[in-house]
């Protein structure tokens, strides 16, 4: 199943190619370093970038450009050791206080435990739908690709090619998506230990200071392109489906839509809509 999954998507992939505007792994002409002082650093002639947190500042980066749908990919080695109270964002996001957001967050953990993936889409300033999963791989010791797949029908989060959420656009019952705001690329590596490792119980430690994360191999695929609506509507296949089905079975540790004492009145409207599908 995962060889025949990875092979759509590598033809996906080709085809992208041939006719979509993509930018590919060098960090210098793509982003910006924007916070954290010489936390943030551009190496090998642009093709890595490293993130640190110390106990006086984190660190960011976000792209020079903005997109409007498309595919972005980033392979992404995360804090390794007692990564406990840290967060690496990799997230798109526009500006101003209605702004639209798609959200990778990685919450550190203890030794030995699984990072907790966080993902979280919000429109027009609302957010509150976040999902979350265990990884099925140790996220620190080798990278791997996640990836934001964003049209004006829906959102899908994939980890290695493989999907583990997909948020449809529901604007026909009332459920804002995101789809008139261009945006850009973000990721931080930042404090939360008030809130990020079993919600605040588990500490940062410092001793562990600094903690570094390393990305590599950006690539965004624009989709404003003559001729390229088919890959806009495009859903999962049946093989995309089954791992989506296997992702939020067998790894996802939060739903908002299952959190019944947090909607006491009735879940949200999409919600009801069978599985995001």
């Amino acid at each position: 199943m995962a060889t025949s999954w990875f092979s759509v998507l590598l033809l996906v992939s080709i085809v992208f190619s041939c006719f979509l505007a993509a930018s590919a792994g060098d960090f210098y002409q793509e982003f910006d370093l924007t916070w954290g002082d010489k936390r943030a650093e551009i190496l090998n002639g642009g093709r890595l970038l490293t993130l640190s947190l110390d106990k006086a500042s984190g660190s960011g980066f976000r792209s020079k450009r903005e997109y409007l749908f498309g595919r972005i990919d980033m392979q992404i080695k995360l804090v390794s050791g007692n990564s406990a109270g840290t967060v690496t964002a990799f997230y798109l996001s526009s500006e101003g206080p209605n702004h639209d957001e798609i959200d990778f967050e990685f919450l550190g953990n203890l030794s030995g435990d699984p990072y907790i993936v966080h993902t979280n889409v919000y429109s027009q300033g609302k957010g509150d739908r976040e999902q979350q999963f265990h990884l099925w791989f140790d996220p620190t010791k080798n990278f791997h690709t996640y990836s934001i797949i964003w049209s004006p029908q829906r959102i899908t989060f994939m980890v290695d090619n493989i999907p583990i959420r997909v948020f449809n656009n529901e604007e026909s019952i009332g459920v804002p998506f995101p789809r008139n705001q261009p945006m850009k690329v973000y990721s931080s590596l930042w404090d939360a230990d008030e809130w990020a490792t079993r919600g605040g119980l588990v500490k940062t430690d410092w001793s562990k200071a600094p903690f570094k994360a390393y990305y590599r191999n950006f690539n965004a695929y624009s989709w404003n392109s003559v001729g390229t609506d088919v890959w806009r509507t495009r859903a999962l296949d049946a093989t995309g489906r089954r791992w989506l089905r296997w992702a939020q079975k067998y790894h996802m540790v939060y739903n908002y839509c299952a959190d019944l004492k947090r909607f006491p009145h009735g879940r949200p409207r999409e919600c009801r809509r069978s599985r995001f599908l």
